[in-house]
Parts: structure tokens; C-alpha cells; sequence
């Protein structure tokens, strides 16, 4: 599946997806669950999306490969952090822009599933400039 979106309308398609599983399967399931779903959601949006993709890591002139995995990458191009907890940390934002960085991604999002309104839990990460 080739689309010719933007990273924002990638990312527009991300939020309804994440906000509709949200209503319909509600907060505290593992993170598993709804990687798995929001991944078909957004497959059958016309999305490519991977699951688990290992970015390695490059230092220093080498790439390791305990990097770190992308919980889903759509479209090759809008990396996504999931997540079911109570609430979001500062931490877990900082996580997200330093993934965009290292795979070499403009957009990500945070999602937090745990939150009692998806729309709390939604936290847009932007690394460098999008058009």
C-alpha cells in the first residue's frame, strides 16, 4: 500500500482511528490489544502499517541493533508510541521525539489508551519541520 498523504493527513487518520478504538473497546486493556486493532483500523484506512519495527541505533559510526521497536510505524513514515497507563509521564514524550530522531522521522504520536478520554491521551511529537 503506497498512499501519497502528508505526514498531517497521516497523522489525522492516526487520531480518528485511535479515538473510535478508544470509545468502542475503552481504557486499561494491554498495550498489545490495541496495537493489534489500531493496526487493522488502519490497514483498512488504505494505511501500510509494521508492527514492531527495529530501528537500530547509530554511533559513532556504527549502527546497533539494540536500538529500539517502534510499537507501529504507518506508512513508513508516522511513528507511533503506545501506551495503557493511568497517565503519561514527561518521560514518555522525551521517549517519542528521541525514536523520531533516531529513525530519522518527522512525526510521531503518544497514545495513551489508559486515559479516561482518548483525546487526554493524545500528545502529537514533531522532530524538526513539517511541511
Amino acid at each position: 500500500m503506497k498512499t501519497n498523504q502528508t505526514e498531517n493527513e497521516i497523522g489525522q487518520v492516526v487520531v480518528d482511528c485511535a479515538v473510535r478504538l478508544h470509545r468502542e473497546l475503552g481504557p486499561g486493556l494491554l498495550e498489545s490489544v490495541y496495537e493489534a486493532t489500531l493496526a487493522r483500523a488502519l490497514e483498512k484506512r488504505g494505511l501500510a502499517t509494521r508492527r514492531q519495527i527495529p530501528i537500530p541505533i547509530r554511533f559513532d559510526g556504527e549502527s546497533f541493533d539494540e536500538g529500539f521497536r517502534a510499537d507501529l510505524l504507518v506508512a513508513d513514515r508516522v511513528l507511533l508510541e503506545l501506551k495503557s497507563v493511568e497517565k503519561i509521564a514527561p518521560v514518555h514524550k522525551k521517549q517519542v521525539l528521541t525514536y523520531l530522531r533516531l529513525g530519522g522521522f518527522r512525526l510521531g504520536f503518544l497514545l495513551n489508551f489508559g486515559s479516561e478520554l482518548m483525546r487526554d491521551g493524545i500528545v502529537r511529537v514533531i522532530n524538526g519541520r513539517l511541511e
